[in-house]
């Protein structure tokens, strides 16, 4: 009963389950943003926080810090005080998925944050990793 190396990649590849062989990209709503008088108003702010699966004044706090201001929540939408451009929503938004979002071991997006006494981490869904962040 010898068996070929392929032979036996083929037998093993024919018993996973199909999710395990496809790929899916994640995508995430680009921001429209715009600005009115000196305020910037990010108007699919819930709906990108319900993407990533983030509370809203988790993002809020993020993009409020890294943006320097005050920000609101009002309805779906966040209103940010001062003149931003779009790229610079979109870049932010960008860090935050690579900072508190993709888990750094297996680069997928199923994750949830989790504080444990003074210390936060992100926890992966997928593969059970355990990652230290920084606190927003």
């Amino acid at each position: 009963m010898s068996m070929s190396y392929e032979e036996m990649l083929k037998r093993a590849r024919s018993k996973l389950p199909h999710e395990v062989l496809e790929k899916k990209r994640f995508e995430f709503p680009r921001p429209r943003s715009s600005t009115i008088g000196v305020r910037t108003i990010l108007y699919n702010f819930k709906e990108i926080s319900d993407v990533l699966n983030r509370d809203l004044s988790h993002l809020l706090k993020f993009l409020s810090g890294e943006l320097a201001t005050a920000g609101t929540i009002d309805d779906s939408r966040a209103i940010f005080q001062g003149k931003f451009s779009r790229d610079t929503i979109d870049r932010l938004v960008k860090r935050y998925i690579d900072d508190f979002v993709v888990c750094p071991v297996c680069r997928l997006p199923d994750t949830k944050l989790v504080k444990e006494k003074r210390f936060h981490f992100l926890k992966c869904e997928a593969c059970g990793a355990k990652s230290s962040i920084r606190p927003v």
